[in-house]
């Protein structure tokens, strides 16, 4: 049917008339500090907003270090500064994904906090849950959108991350595991110490029986430290026996709690198609790809999503390359891209 004129009329002079829709201001990026508290211990980070548009809700990752005093930055001041979570702040913000990052308990602006008098009493589920804690003030950012949270960790970090993965609420949208500690604890030391007694034997520095001598009393240690007896150093070069020592000092409380978890168990409790990106590099001396084998078949029964296992040729422990020492290998970058991208 042909509308009638005057009909026609009217609907352009209303078409005319309707005022256009308003384009919400855009919002720079900007970096701002945030403080919680969590076991009685104030917590200091730094959450990293991509540029967007005024009133966007944005996907977010919390962003996990790996062992040792690692403060927000992925740094071990001053002798130890790679910047590692400094740098996957930066690419997550190409993807415009807003990242937090926090000192966790013994660096930084944290400190020790509630453990200050007695940091023997620390253990590894401490470490959980102030990452959990953050993980909900992730959450809870106005710029943020609940349905599409990361959690990124790297190596410790990063079995911290599938920890999370299977408790925190909502459950994460996706898991980003970068070089993992894979395997318990003290079976990676043992693997980390065999394989430089192993190329101290092939530079000639020990005999093959000097190698098997110290092999054996490695073993050893680790099995004394999971009975609780007394470590033997008669056998062990001093700083291995050193090692062994504050395994069994200060750090015995954290070292047995963390070495209790097995990596692969945890996966089970993951949600089913949850985006997991595992990556581990060609050359990483301390997680080779071969520990990741049991996690990566654990998370593959778990009915999870991909990436998957991404191996990096030629990157290190820290994401570095041989062309790239200073910041993220192009190789780190391009996984994450198409983690964060999906």
């Amino acid at each position: 049917m042909i509308p009638h004129p005057a009909a026609l009329a009217l609907a352009l002079v209303v078409t005319a008339a309707a005022p256009a829709e308003a384009t919400p201001d855009p919002v720079p990026a900007a970096d701002r500090e945030v403080v919680f508290t969590v076991d009685g211990t104030t917590t200091y980070g730094t959450l990293h907003v991509p540029a967007h548009r005024a009133g966007q809700r944005l996907s977010a990752a919390l962003l996990l270090p790996g062992s040792g005093p690692t403060d927000r930055d992925g740094d071990q001041p001053p002798a130890l500064t790679p910047n590692t979570l400094a740098h996957l702040a930066e690419a997550f913000d190409r993807d415009r994904v807003a990242t937090l990052r926090f000192d966790k308990y013994g660096t930084g602006r944290t400190g020790l906090g509630a453990y200050q008098d007695h940091p023997e009493a620390i253990d590894y589920p401490a470490f959980v849950r102030q990452a959990a804690a953050a993980y909900e003030v992730l959450r809870d950012q106005p710029e943020t959108d609940p349905r599409a949270l990361l959690v990124v960790g790297h190596s410790e970090g990063a079995m911290t991350a599938l920890l999370l993965g299977g408790t925190v609420h909502p459950r994460p949208a996706g898991l980003g595991l970068l070089q993992p500690q894979a395997i318990r604890l003290l079976d990676l030391v043992a693997l980390q110490l065999h394989a430089q007694i192993a190329e101290a034997a092939r530079q000639g520095l020990l005999t093959p029986e000097q190698q098997h001598a110290i092999d054996t009393a490695v073993d050893a240690a680790v099995a004394a430290v999971r009975d609780h007896r007394p470590v033997d150093p008669s056998g062990l070069p001093p700083a291995v026996a050193q090692l062994f020592q504050a395994f069994q000092g200060t750090s015995a409380r954290f070292v047995d709690s963390d070495d209790a978890v097995y990596p692969p168990d945890t996966a089970a409790a993951l949600r089913p198609r949850t985006r997991v990106l595992l990556t581990c590099g060609t050359n990483d001396v301390q997680v080779p790809c071969a520990t990741t084998d049991a996690l990566t078949d654990a998370l593959r029964r778990a009915h999870v999503g991909g990436p998957g296992r991404v191996p990096l040729s030629g990157v290190d422990h820290l994401l570095h390359d041989a062309d790239h020492q200073d910041a993220l290998a192009p190789a780190v970058l391009d996984a994450l891209h198409r983690f964060a991208g999906r």
